[in-house]
């Protein structure tokens, strides 16, 4: 949301919650002394800065605002605060974990939590296991080599690991 915080959203936000024009919000008018707004109005002010604008300024920060530009400094540096989303959308993949209790089968965005989860059952299932992992066919050889990367480490444990694109020859993940 980093990208989406814009001055002209906070003014228009601020204008509708305590009705007053968007022109009288210059940098150093006060938001109680000269737009009379009481703790009701502050209150709802940063409720709305949170769910229309997705940020969320704590309360310490909340009491130090007085004016229109405190408002703004704390909207962007909350702004600033929210990590980037990724570029790109995850990669979807499908996992498959054969191991002497069974076999368990998913299909997931490769997120960081998903790794997690994938690497965390694999290793638990123990030596011997064998873990599968498919990409989809237009996957590019970096993004390949990431995931196999991130699951190389359970070869040490015993997990056989191969990693392929669908309709594609599968490499083992070497020990």
């Amino acid at each position: 949301m980093r990208d989406r915080f814009r001055e002209g959203e906070l003014r228009t936000l601020v204008a509708e919650t305590l009705g007053v024009d968007a022109e009288e919000l210059s940098p150093d008018v006060s938001l109680v002394d000269d737009l009379a707004a009481d703790s009701l109005d502050l209150a709802e002010l940063v409720v709305r800065v949170e769910t229309d604008l997705g940020l969320s300024i704590s309360d310490a920060v909340v009491d130090r605002v007085r004016t229109y530009a405190d408002l703004v400094r704390a909207a962007a540096s909350a702004a600033r605060a929210i990590p980037a989303r990724p570029a790109v959308e995850p990669l979807p993949l499908r996992a498959r974990l054969v191991s002497p209790h069974g076999e368990i089968l998913r299909a997931e965005a490769f997120t960081p939590y998903a790794a997690e989860t994938i690497a965390d059952d694999a290793r638990a299932a123990g030596r011997g296991s064998f873990l599968e992992i498919t990409l989809p066919a237009e996957t590019t050889d970096r993004a390949v080599d990431d995931v196999r990367r991130r699951f190389a480490w359970l070869a040490a444990h015993g997990v056989v690991v191969q990693i392929g694109r669908d309709g594609a020859p599968r490499r083992s993940v070497a020990a």
